[in-house]
């Protein structure tokens, strides 16, 4: 697989940070029919936490959603990178950035363990379409 990147949108809801918030969610979003590219969940503050979604077709999402009475908040931007999991795979791409004089304030990747990565970058949004240039997308 050549390394694949490209500008994704992306959506998020607070929550209370008690069990089963998660769940709730990713199933109404499930059962609304919403396909997911990526899921993070980070805790902001004491007692919530910030579920992050990356659909794959945002205005459906944003349709259904207003249709469901989900709150979320969004569109913001974001880069998604796919490709082969090899070593320095995400130096490059951090070079390249850098490169540029862009600093990346958060990041979140993962190897399938089949010899292929996905990675989360976030730029701010000043900076985003500079980002986007000098990676190609």
């Amino acid at each position: 697989m050549a390394t694949k990147m490209r500008r994704v949108e992306y959506f998020y809801a607070t929550v209370k940070d008690q069990p089963g918030e998660a769940y709730l969610f990713l199933q109404q979003l499930a059962d609304l029919g919403i396909n997911l590219l990526a899921f993070t969940a980070v805790p902001v503050g004491p007692y919530s936490t910030q579920l992050s979604i990356f659909p794959e077709d945002s205005r459906n999402l944003r349709d259904l959603a207003r249709h469901a009475g989900l709150k979320i908040e969004g569109p913001h931007h974001a880069i998604l990178v796919q490709g082969d999991d090899e070593v320095g795979a995400l130096a490059d791409v951090h070079k390249r950035i850098y490169q540029a004089g862009v600093n990346i304030y958060a990041s979140t990747g993962v190897a399938t363990g089949m010899k292929t990565y996905g990675y989360l970058l976030y730029v701010r949004p000043e900076a985003f379409d500079r980002a986007a240039q000098v990676l190609g997308i």
